[in-house]
C-alpha cells in the first residue's frame, strides 16, 4: 500500500478556489499497474461516492478496482478520507497538494482535469461551471468589470 498525492498548479486570472463541484465529481486518472509496469491505454474515471468490493479481502471497498490486461492481477485505489480535495490558490502557478489517494497494486501517472469545477472571482463572485476540458477556461466577472480565467493547468504526482 502506497500513498499518492496529485498536486496541480495553473494561471488564475483574477479568481480563486479551483475546486471541483461536489463529491460526485468525475476524476480521470491514467492509470500503471506496479506488477508488470502495463500502462492502461485509456483514463478510467473514479468519483468518491462510488466504491466496490475488493475480491480476497475482508469486506474491503475501494473507489476503484483494476483487473490489469496484461498480468490479470487485481488492484485498487481509495481516496484518503481525511484528505478532501483542496482548493487551489498558488500564486503564479505554483503546485499545491491537491488530494490524496492509498492505492494498492497500482499507480496513477497522470490527470485530466475534464469535468465542470468552480472557481471565485475577486469580489466574491462564484462561476460554476468551469470546464477544464481544454485544460483552460475564460470568462467575464461583470462585478468587477474584469475577465476571469484559468490557463496553463498543469499536475504531478507523488508519493505523500
Amino acid at each position: 500500500m502506497v500513498f499518492l498525492l496529485l498536486s496541480i498548479k495553473a494561471e488564475l486570472e483574477n479568481v480563486s478556489d479551483l475546486s471541483p463541484v461536489g463529491d460526485d465529481f468525475e476524476y480521470f486518472f491514467q492509470v500503471k499497474c506496479t506488477s508488470c509496469n502495463e500502462t492502461h491505454p485509456k483514463y478510467v474515471a473514479l468519483n468518491r461516492r462510488e466504491e466496490y468490493d475488493v475480491s480476497g479481502g475482508k469486506g474491503g471497498k475501494a473507489h476503484f478496482v483494476w483487473k490489469c490486461g496484461l498480468c490479470k492481477r487485481e488492484s485498487s485505489a481509495k481516496f484518503d478520507p481525511t484528505s478532501p480535495p483542496k482548493p487551489y490558490n498558488a500564486e503564479n502557478g505554483q503546485l499545491a497538494p491537491f488530494l490524496k489517494i492509498e492505492c494498492r497494486g497500482l499507480e496513477f501517472i497522470d490527470f485530466d482535469p475534464r469535468g465542470i469545477w468552480k472557481c471565485v472571482g475577486t469580489k466574491g463572485t462564484t462561476f460554476s461551471e468551469v470546464d477544464l476540458s481544454e485544460e483552460e477556461w475564460t470568462d467575464y466577472d461583470e462585478k468587477t468589470a474584469l475577465p476571469v480565467g484559468v490557463s496553463e493547468f498543469g499536475s504531478t504526482w507523488s508519493r505523500a
